[in-house]
């Protein structure tokens, strides 16, 4: 890996997916992030935009609750597994069985069941994702050199994330074609499972241990394995303070989001009227999946370049800016236009943050750990999202329209800023004691 390293300064897309292991690692990805984005737009079209249902703010932050507050309680956990058993088994395992569970799904939203029925199945395909989405992260060092890791890692996140956004648009086109109802919305749903059983065929294709971990260590006793996880997950993470500090910023950011986010599905229900050719309703969230898709996709291709120029303190602390001043400029007028703008921004700007944070953490944390400090990070950001879109609940008119959540919002971004800023301080005391700046790539000078 050292020669390929030094023989590869500038990388581009090609030279990535001249590597065999990366490009079927990236397919893997996408089938699986198509069927991801398919299944949330399916799930999200029966249950917030079904003609036969109603959707409150109680009942949105329900859901949002019950999906992923359970897994978040047992996510650390699994990263455990991920450090111990060959990554292409579970890979392979965990997108077969969300595929049956996805079934299992679209058949609860055609049934017209609702709640914890409907609920149930839709935890089982998102907490199994967790694996997979964990598992690919963590097995991305075993793929490309380390010293290209950011550029890496920005290819296959932003694909990722763009794939996603298709599979939710194919899940809005579905859903015209065989319909808004409940049987309309169980057939849309169904379709994801063509992406998830496509993931686990083309992962399934590499050799056993390629992607890590570098010892494969079957434990004998599963449950007190997966029981070291969470502490494990977190005393790695402690122990490294670039991956502290970017979690702090990331989270911030994702309370703010969580806020944005509510406000956003009630404007799109039952506020927000068309303008032009902008439409509001089902047809607004496609809207706003296409904003920041393009949000995401100039992340993927800006990050490396920020990262390169000012150094990742001043990117991710740049990105925080950004984000509050998009949701205090873009976002208060309330109106499709500028709730698209705002989307945009704040995606762009947090995918900047998310790729710098996941670089951290592949470059960082050892290959032993780093699949529970991936774990933990996702529940971590779970729950945070949850907290939020709990306590925005609360508070929230029907309508949407609340300035003062959005000015929450974008205090919790600069709140972010401050916590960056205090744990990448802490970061030079611990590792360069005495050191007074910075080179231009973020590295500690003295």
């Amino acid at each position: 890996m050292t020669t390929l390293a030094a023989q590869t300064h500038h990388w581009g897309s090609r030279r990535f997916l001249g590597i065999p292991e990366y490009r079927r690692l990236l397919a893997t990805r996408l089938a699986s992030q198509w069927g991801d984005g398919l299944f949330q737009a399916g799930l999200a079209g029966a249950v917030l935009f079904n003609p036969e249902r109603h959707a409150a703010p109680a009942a949105i932050a329900a859901g949002f609750a019950v999906l992923l507050l359970p897994y978040s309680l047992v996510g650390p956990f699994a990263g455990a597994l991920l450090d111990r058993w060959d990554r292409k088994k579970v890979i392979v395992v965990a997108n077969l069985l969300r595929g049956v569970f996805v079934l299992g799904t679209a058949a609860a939203v055609g049934a017209g069941l609702s709640g914890l029925p409907l609920y149930v199945f839709a935890l089982v395909v998102m907490g199994i994702g967790r694996f997979v989405g964990s598992g690919l992260s963590a097995s991305l060092p075993h793929v490309v050199p380390e010293d290209h890791l950011v550029e890496a890692n920005a290819l296959a996140t932003t694909a990722g994330a763009i794939t996603a956004v298709v599979g939710a648009g194919c899940a809005i086109g579905l859903r015209a074609l065989l319909g808004a109802g409940d049987g309309g919305s169980g057939w849309t749903t169904s379709f994801a499972v063509l992406g998830l059983f496509l993931g686990a065929f083309i992962a399934g294709r590499f050799k056993a241990g390629v992607l890590g971990p570098d010892a494969v260590d079957e434990p004998d006793n599963a449950v007190k394995a997966v029981a070291r996880g969470l502490l494990d997950g977190a005393k790695a993470t402690a122990r490294t303070p670039s991956v502290t500090a970017g979690l702090a910023a990331l989270l911030a950011h994702r309370a703010g989001f969580a806020v944005s986010l509510m406000i956003t599905l009630l404007l799109m229900r039952y506020s927000l009227e068309d303008f032009g050719f902008l439409k509001a309703g089902i047809a607004g969230l496609g809207e706003i999946a296409v904003a920041g898709g393009a949000g995401i996709l100039l992340a993927g291709v800006l990050t490396d370049r920020l990262v390169d120029r000012f150094g990742t303190k001043r990117t991710i602390c740049g990105a925080l800016l950004l984000t509050a001043a998009a949701q205090v400029g873009l976002g208060l007028p309330m109106t499709l236009p500028t709730v698209l703008a705002a989307g945009f921004f704040v995606i762009f700007a947090g995918q900047v943050i998310k790729l710098c944070v996941d670089t951290a953490v592949q470059h960082d944390v050892g290959d032993e750990v780093r699949g529970r400090v991936f774990s933990l990070y996702d529940t971590l950001f779970n729950v945070t999202q949850v907290t939020a879109v709990s306590i925005t609940a609360t508070m929230v008119p029907l309508d949407g329209r609340s300035p003062g959540l959005l000015l929450t919002a974008a205090g919790l971004y600069l709140a972010g800023l401050a916590a960056y800023l205090v744990a990448s301080a802490r970061k030079r005391q611990v590792q360069h004691p005495g050191l007074v700046g910075e080179d231009d790539r973020g590295h500690p000078v003295g």
